[in-house]
C-alpha cells in the first residue's frame, strides 16, 4: 500500500495564492544523479502553480545532461565544484574569488524570487544564498549554515516513499502534489544514438536492462550473481540484455556479458549518461541496485526491480511496475558506515532465484512490451 505523507499546510501555504507570485525560481540541487532525478519530481508541481514563472536549476557539469533537454527548465546554471576545491586547496584565494563572483553576479542579476534548496548541506546553502533569493528555502541537517536561509524545513516524516523529502517541500509551499512523480526527458539525438546502437548490434524490442554499478561498494550486488541472473533471464524470456554503466565499469560489464552468455550486450563505458537513459527508457525491464540509472527506470514507467541493502532512499515508489527488494536486516540501512567486516550480508541475502521470482510475478502485474 502507498503511503502518503501528509503534512498541515504552513505559513508558507499562502504564497501559493498570492498575486505576486514568483517570476524566477532557482532549485539547487547540484549531484548525484539518482538525487537529481528524485527531486525532479518538484518540476511539474511548481510549474502547475506558478506556469508563467521561469525555473532554473544549479548543477555539477557532470550531472546537467540529466536536465538539458527538459522544457520545464529555463536555464540549467553549472557550478563548476571540482575547480573551486581545486583552488582554495591550491590557495588561490584571488581566483577562487573571482570564481565565486563570476557564478554569482548572473544569478543575482536574475532576481530570483524563490530559491529551494533540495540538498541541505554547507555548499548548497552557499549556492542559494550567492544567488541573493528573496527567499531562499531549504532542508534541516546537522551541516552549519543555517543563517544563509530564509527558512528551514524538515524533510518530511515519511522515508518509505519515493522523493518523499521533495514530496515534503512541495507541500511546505502549499502545493498541490498530485502525480508527483521523477521527471527527466531524453533529447532526440541521444535517442536516436540509442536506435542506432540497437540496430548495429541487432537487439530488437523487448529487451532487458540490469544496471549492476554503483559508487559504493557496499551498495553493489556480486558479479556472479548478476551474470547467473543475466543468463537464467536471457534463456527463460529469450530476450537480449544490455549491461549499462559508467566509464568505470566498462571492464566489469565485459565480464558479465562474456560470462552470461552471447544475448548479453555490455553498453557500460561505451555510452554516455543520457544515452544510457536512452537505452534504458526502451527497455522492457530494468534490474538495479541503488544507482541513478535504476531511479531513471522508475521515472520512465520501466518496469523496474530495484536491490537494495545498506541504503534505501525508499521502499514505495508510488507504482505497481516497481517492486523494491529489500532486507531488512537489522543493521540496514547502514548507508556509508557498514558493520559487516566487508560481507554486505544484507545484499548476499538476494539470490539471484529470488530476483527471478520476482521478474515472474511483476510481469504478471505488468506485462513486458517493445517500446
Amino acid at each position: 500500500m502507498q503511503q502518503i505523507c501528509w503534512m498541515p499546510q504552513t505559513g508558507l501555504s499562502a504564497w501559493a495564492k498570492m498575486s505576486d507570485s514568483p517570476q524566477r525560481i532557482l532549485i539547487v540541487r547540484p549531484s548525484a544523479i539518482g538525487d537529481i532525478v528524485m527531486a525532479s519530481a518538484m518540476l511539474k508541481p511548481l510549474n502547475r502553480a506558478w506556469p508563467d514563472a521561469d525555473i532554473d536549476w544549479v548543477v555539477e557539469p557532470a550531472y546537467s545532461p540529466l536536465l538539458e533537454a527538459n522544457p520545464l527548465i529555463e536555464q540549467v546554471v553549472l557550478w563548476d565544484k571540482l575547480k573551486w576545491k581545486e583552488l582554495f586547496r591550491k590557495f588561490h584565494l584571488a581566483s577562487a574569488l573571482r570564481e565565486i563572483r563570476g557564478f554569482a553576479i548572473p544569478l543575482r542579476n536574475a532576481n530570483y524570487d524563490l530559491v529551494l534548496d533540495a540538498q541541505g548541506l554547507l555548499r548548497s546553502r552557499l549556492l542559494a544564498w550567492l544567488s541573493g533569493g528573496k527567499k531562499r528555502i531549504g532542508f534541516e541537517s546537522k551541516e552549519p549554515g543555517r543563517f544563509l536561509m530564509t527558512r528551514i524545513i524538515s524533510r518530511g516524516p515519511c522515508s518509505r516513499m519515493m522523493s518523499s523529502e521533495y514530496h515534503h517541500m512541495i507541500r511546505e509551499l502549499g502545493l498541490e502534489t498530485k502525480d508527483f512523480k521523477p521527471f527527466i526527458v531524453v533529447g532526440p539525438e541521444d535517442n536516436e544514438w540509442a536506435n542506432q546502437a540497437l540496430q548495429k548490434k541487432g537487439i530488437k524490442d523487448p529487451y532487458f536492462a540490469i544496471c549492476p554499478f554503483t559508487t559504493r561498494p557496499q551498495k553493489h550486488w556480486f558479479v556472479q550473481s548478476w551474470i547467473k541472473l543475466a543468463a537464467n533471464l536471457a534463456q527463460f524470456y529469450a530476450v537480449d540484455i544490455i549491461v549499462l554503466g559508467g566509464p568505470a565499469d566498462r571492464m566489469t560489464g565485459e565480464k558479465i556479458a562474456e560470462a552470461a552468455g552471447k544475448s548479453i550486450h555490455n553498453f557500460a563505458g561505451k555510452a554516455t549518461l543520457m544515452q544510457s537513459a536512452a537505452l534504458l527508457k526502451r527497455s522492457a525491464l530494468a534490474i538495479g541496485v541503488d544507482t541513478g540509472l535504476t531511479h531513471m527506470a522508475t521515472a520512465f514507467d520501466v518496469p523496474t526491480i530495484a536491490l537494495f541493502g545498506s541504503t534505501r532512499p525508499y521502499l514505495d515508489a508510488g507504482k505497481k511496475s516497481t517492486c523494491v527488494v529489500y532486507s531488512h536486516f537489522p543493521c540496514s540501512p547502514c548507508k556509508r558506515r557498514p558493520t559487516c567486516d566487508g560481507r554486505y550480508d544484507c545484499m548476499k541475502w538476494i539470490t539471484p532465484e529470488m530476483v527471478m521470482d520476482e521478474v515472474k510475478k511483476l510481469i504478471l502485474q505488468v506485462p513486458i512490451s517493445g517500446n
